[in-house]
């Protein structure tokens, strides 16, 4: 693929990837320049080293595997209407429009991504700073909500709303494709399902750069799989002809392995928790930006957020641990042990340990009461025999790690009566075009997979804290 007019760019993965003339002006804008400076796997490369590759990286290759996916489905339009500003049929501006989504699906992502994220939406709405002659915006703190504001309110030079209204774009239909809740299925899926563009992309680069093979599947015996079907209700909908069924079980199992290993890697997903407690905390005491600070610095151009990234958390941590502004010793240890990469110990205790659960939700809040029981207890002691510098951090996943939804959850949460309609789920099409839930088919390995969760909570403490607890007999002996 490509275009005399059209500028490359070289990806590690994928060789030359060809971009066109709008596309390379959102690339050149402050807000995507940012993506640079933000570490894909936020805290993990203290634990592999190589994992220092980037947002903006990952971006271009989740706009190529786009590309290609829609190449594969025969919904791409050819170059030369690809790369023709003037070329606006509905096919080439949904074409042009899915690309774009793939660009700006992480533009609002939060300093080393999902640990800030996870404290911004905890810490909830602050209006300390109520914003001038306007009601505030009440949006959920978090990535989708602050891209999809980037979106719609960046009206000026070099500003995303600008470029992409320049160039004939329907900037509201490019936020719900990324939100997964365009009028078009198709679209939708390629976004946001259980094998999309995003999926397809992070599990082979981060297997790259972290040198671990878990993440690898055959990425293109999948892409020369991939058919259309008729989902009805004028929906076309896309699955995976059933020649490559093992190839997508390789791929679903190669996800739910990578998240085990390495997004829950208890040595590295200790740094992330600390730096959502950190963040917390920041934000109570409004030593960081609030949510409602950036809403105002995107619609006002103010340079501050195209410095909203690693660095600025970096250098926040580093002033808040010369000035002592905090009277909280929890937190400036956090800080000193983050900046410092110096682990807090992990408690070990019967409860805490790694579990495949069934996916009904009883048996785990069953286990998670058990967990707080037991913290309390931890927290008894310390408050009894401690002096006070005593902390410890609790993890409970708020997301399950799944192979795939088993078919009651699909049914529970379904929109409609008709399974095909549903965003997420991967449909295997027969020889004849007939669909039919991968979750369903016999002859998968996923079948009889779905309905579990991998459930890994994780307790963390620092030495006093861990001191006092084994003492009392509360832990088990490592």
């Amino acid at each position: 693929m490509g275009h005399k007019n059209a500028s490359v760019i070289y990806d590690v993965l994928y060789g030359f990837i060809p971009i066109t003339e709008w596309e390379e002006k959102i690339l050149d804008s402050p807000f995507f320049q940012r993506l640079r400076w933000i570490k894909q796997l936020g805290f993990a490369n203290y634990i592999f080293p190589g994992a220092e590759h980037n947002r903006f990286s990952h971006v271009i290759g989740v706009l190529h595997t786009t590309q290609q996916m829609l190449q594969a489905l025969g919904l791409a339009v050819s170059d030369q209407e690809l790369f023709e500003s003037k070329s606006k049929s509905p096919k080439t501006m949904l074409h042009k429009s899915l690309r774009i989504a793939a660009l700006l699906h992480d533009i609002g992502t939060f300093p080393f991504s999902h640990a800030i994220e996870n404290a911004y939406i905890r810490h909830g709405h602050d209006f300390r700073r109520e914003r001038e002659k306007k009601s505030p915006k009440n949006l959920p703190n978090s990535h989708e909500h602050l891209g999809s504001f980037i979106i719609k309110n960046t009206r000026y030079e070099d500003g995303i709303t600008k470029i992409l209204e320049d160039y004939g774009f329907d900037v509201r239909l490019i936020s719900k494709i990324i939100k997964g809740d365009s009028p078009y299925l198709i679209a939708n899926q390629l976004m946001h399902s259980d094998l999309d563009a995003d999926r397809m992309d992070y599990l082979l680069r981060d297997a790259y750069y972290t040198g671990i093979k878990y993440g690898h599947f055959d990425r293109e015996y999948i892409l020369a799989n991939l058919v259309t079907f008729d989902a009805k209700k004028d929906q076309l909908s896309f699955g995976v002809s059933e020649n490559a069924i093992h190839a997508i079980d390789d791929f679903l199992m190669a996800r739910f392995s990578w998240y085990s290993q390495v997004i829950k890697n208890q040595e590295s997903a200790k740094f992330d928790i600390m730096a959502s407690h950190i963040t917390k905390t920041l934000l109570e005491h409004d030593l960081m930006y609030q949510f409602q600070d950036l809403l105002n610095m995107i619609e006002t151009q103010d340079s501050r957020f195209f410095w909203w990234n690693d660095i600025y958390f970096i250098n926040r941590l580093t002033e808040i641990s010369q000035h002592q502004p905090l009277k909280d010793t929890k937190t400036n240890e956090l800080i000193s042990m983050l900046l410092y990469r110096k682990p807090p110990k992990t408690l070990i205790h019967p409860l805490f340990k790694h579990r495949i659960l069934s996916e009904d939700e009883r048996e785990k809040m069953k286990l998670i009461q058990k967990i707080n029981t037991i913290t309390k207890e931890f927290q008894n002691i310390l408050s009894k025999h401690g002096n006070g510098t005593e902390w410890f951090l609790v993890d409970i996943p708020d997301k399950d790690i799944i192979i795939a939804r088993g078919i009651n959850q699909l049914v529970k949460r379904r929109m409609s009566d008709n399974l095909y309609l549903e965003r997420d789920p991967i449909k295997i099409v027969s020889k004849q075009g007939k669909p039919s839930l991968l979750i369903e088919k016999e002859n998968t390995l996923i079948k009889y997979l779905t309905g579990f969760v991998n459930f890994i909570p994780s307790v963390y403490a620092n030495n006093s804290a861990y001191e006092l607890l084994k003492t009392s007999g509360m832990l088990e002996s490592t």
